[in-house]
């Protein structure tokens, strides 16, 4: 494995570099393994995917079907582009995963542009939103159609319920969709004791990039049109998008799974609950300073480069900022309290070696 130019060839362990590195739940897999069984039909006509289908709706309140992908960034690009043409734009928090992390994807795919709002937790306003809407009827700029949200954004901080509610509002008083991109909506809602259903279709959303990857699921996630009349013609969008799954079953089980009893809650409250253990820890640790606030599993700090590279011979994470020598540390539903003690002591035992 390669993590920031190193090679880490250790015992496998659990590590810190993001929720998208354990592996799948185990109640996923055994999911998997009951839908492996005799021939179905395929490309979601099968009973599988139609029980899963139910299930997302008796969460989430829709009436449209759930479209299953394989990745997030093809739920955020194909959810977008079904919203759009290519002489529109996208408003976003510049430092959101759409922007800084998928490589244009939506760019390449929708031809769209991107109008990103500086933003020191990932979050964005009613105001960051009118900011961009004097362009609106001026041939010369690319017109603002779609909102995007990131929750939990990359810094970890939450949108409350009010505060999307609020974003929506505007948007829709404006013409805009609302699109969110909630790879890590689970450890939101936990920290927020929201449901799912709270933080999106009752909040005004229009559309959500449901994640799963990073709550314990092997690679599915899901688009889902909180109203139904923007889903028309998303089954072509999904084909020609190479995000349609022959064997839809494996994906969608997964999903079923996680809803099922909530599996989710227990997952991201876990994730949670470890990343606040993580923090008691490390702020025992003289030189070692906290940079934001702890809202879900993840931390930022700053930490001595030379303990940076020491540390990482037995844990990884990922440094976010080269400049400040900055970290971020990343809990999953499988951390365990060992772990972090394990983490913490190797970092006391870098800053022992580093201040000797």
């Amino acid at each position: 494995m390669k993590i920031d130019g190193l090679h880490h060839t250790s015992t496998p362990r659990n590590h810190f570099a993001s929720d998208n590195i354990s592996p799948a739940h185990p109640l996923v897999m055994d999911a998997i393994l009951s839908a492996n069984q005799g021939h179905t039909l395929g490309y979601g006509d099968d009973y599988y995917t139609q029980r899963a289908c139910e299930k997302l709706k008796q969460v989430f309140g829709m009436v449209s079907d759930p479209f299953f992908v394989f990745t997030g960034t093809g739920a955020n690009v194909l959810s977008i582009s079904a919203l759009t043409r290519r002489s529109n734009a996208v408003i976003c928090a510049e430092n959101a995963h759409l922007n800084t992390a998928e490589c244009g994807a939506l760019e390449n795919f929708a031809g769209v542009k991107l109008y990103t709002v500086p933003s020191k937790t990932g979050k964005i306003t009613p105001a960051d939103i009118e900011g961009f809407l004097s362009c609106r009827g001026n041939q010369h700029y690319a017109q603002p159609k779609v909102v995007s949200l990131t929750q939990a954004t990359d810094f970890g901080f939450c949108y409350t319920v009010g505060e999307i509610r609020q974003l929506c509002e505007c948007a829709h008083q404006n013409g805009l969709y609302v699109h969110m991109d909630g790879a890590r909506i689970y450890t939101a809602c936990a920290a927020l004791d929201a449901s799912l259903k709270e933080m999106t279709a009752d909040a005004g959303l229009d559309v959500l990039s449901l994640g799963g990857t990073k709550n314990g699921l092997l690679g599915a996630e899901a688009v889902l049109f909180l109203r139904p009349d923007l889903a028309d013609g998303f089954r072509y969008v999904r084909k020609q998008g190479m995000q349609l799954a022959s064997k839809m079953r494996f994906l969608a089980v997964q999903m079923e799974a996680l809803l099922t009893d909530d599996l989710w809650l227990t997952n991201a409250r876990h994730a949670n609950r470890m990343a606040l253990y993580l923090k008691k820890e490390l702020v025992k640790i003289p030189g070692l300073e906290l940079t934001r606030e702890v809202q879900t599993n993840m931390i930022y700090c700053i930490i001595p480069p030379r303990v940076i590279n020491l540390v990482r011979e037995q844990y990884l994470f990922y440094v976010f900022d080269e400049m400040k020598s900055e970290v971020r540390l990343v809990t999953n539903y499988d951390t365990a309290k060992e772990d972090i003690l394990g983490l913490a002591e190797a970092i006391k035992q870098a800053m022992h070696i580093h201040n000797g």
